[in-house]
């Protein structure tokens, strides 16, 4: 087992690799060991250096409406009246925290992507 840090793109591919070639070891050897420690400083690597930013709050909305096959009037539970849900997945009017609360609580939409700020429709970019 020669492991060492992952310092860049190319060290990456390199564990990647490696770890392909590991898939199908047997538990309570030392290559399952060693593809445990290269998933770890792969893992560390890839949250260090390719962060995913949260979606957009809207985009996460319209995402998991698909997902759970809604319709926009199935938002006015978490919403309010229809002209309002309109208004947000159109970018009219920002979320406001009850809204984000109970998308949270009720589509199980992380607060992270919920919170996250957007531009509305009529505001222009700086």
């Amino acid at each position: 087992m020669n492991i060492k840090p992952i310092k860049n793109d190319d060290d990456f591919d390199a564990a990647v690799s490696r770890m392909r070639s590991l898939r199908n070891v047997k538990p309570n050897t030392p290559e399952a060991d060693e593809l445990d420690i290269l998933a770890t400083l792969a893992e560390a690597y890839e949250e260090k250096h390719h962060t995913i930013d949260p979606p957009d709050p809207i985009e996460a909305i319209k995402f998991r409406m698909e997902q759970m096959g809604l319709k926009d009037t199935d938002l006015m539970e978490f919403l309010g009246q229809r002209s309002r849900v309109s208004e947000v997945l159109n970018k009219k009017r920002r979320l406001s925290l009850t809204m984000i609360r109970s998308l949270n609580k009720g589509l199980h939409i992380p607060l992270e992507c919920l919170i996250k700020d957007y531009m509305l429709d009529n505001e222009k970019a700086v």
